[in-house]
């Protein structure tokens, strides 16, 4: 996938819903008995790409305030969701143990990960800061996972919503009508091609997660540490 193409037809065809009135409001946030669950292999960027990010959403803020900002807990980039989120999920209905084998299996053979974060995306719902890895390791990865839980006999749903193949965060969620669309989209341009800078992978997590990755409803299931 050329990553540069698919961000830019993304925010292209979702700026002007947005501008349009045509947006999607997330109505779940603040759903206190949503219990859509999964488990999750992450990466969390560095606290200088964290802290570039949160002057990002300060300027959104002041001119939306009333939208779902993700806090600096929260951020990440999704590596693969091994259970999708879905109702009903518990941690006592699968072995933990054996899924992180699996993942140890996969990682044998990982190069290293460095990620560029540079420029912001939008979808129909969302603001999204761009993620390109810098050669092939995550793609490399994310197949090496595909195959080896295929061939497991665990409970997956690994690309079953959409096969990933980006490395971007999500930082803003649309849950209240928008006050200023235009002025948005005029700061969305602002920060379109923004270098909020760029890291190496140091380790991934497995997380117990709801659906927005909130630090408050994630059980950390295991690290795993990449050699630099």
């Amino acid at each position: 996938m050329n990553l540069t193409e698919h961000y830019n037809q993304l925010y292209t065809k979702s700026s002007g819903e947005i501008l349009n009135g045509n947006y999607k409001l997330d109505t779940q946030i603040n759903n206190i008995s949503d219990s859509r669950f999964g488990i999750t292999l992450l990466i969390r960027p560095s606290e200088i790409i964290k802290a570039n990010i949160q002057l990002f959403l300060d300027e959104l803020k002041a001119i939306e305030p009333n939208q779902y900002y993700y806090p600096d807990s929260d951020i990440h980039i999704t590596v693969m969701s091994i259970i999708s989120c879905y109702e009903g999920f518990t941690l006592d209905k699968i072995n933990i143990r054996k899924y992180v084998d699996v993942i140890q299996q996969s990682l044998v053979h990982l190069d290293k990960i460095k990620i560029e974060f540079r420029g912001i995306t939008a979808s129909p719902s969302a603001i999204m800061i761009q993620g390109f890895p810098t050669d092939e390791s995550l793609n490399n990865f994310r197949n090496k996972l595909r195959e080896d839980f295929k061939n497991s006999a665990l409970e997956q749903s690994i690309d079953s919503r959409y096969t990933i193949a980006t490395a971007h965060t999500t930082v803003m969620r649309f849950q209240e009508k928008l006050e200023n669309p235009e002025k948005l989209i005029q700061i969305a341009e602002k920060f379109r091609n923004y270098g909020f800078g760029e890291f190496k992978v140091k380790n991934m997590e497995l997380v117990y997660n709801d659906w927005y990755q909130r630090e408050s409803n994630t059980i950390h299931l295991a690290d795993f540490y990449i050699a630099n």
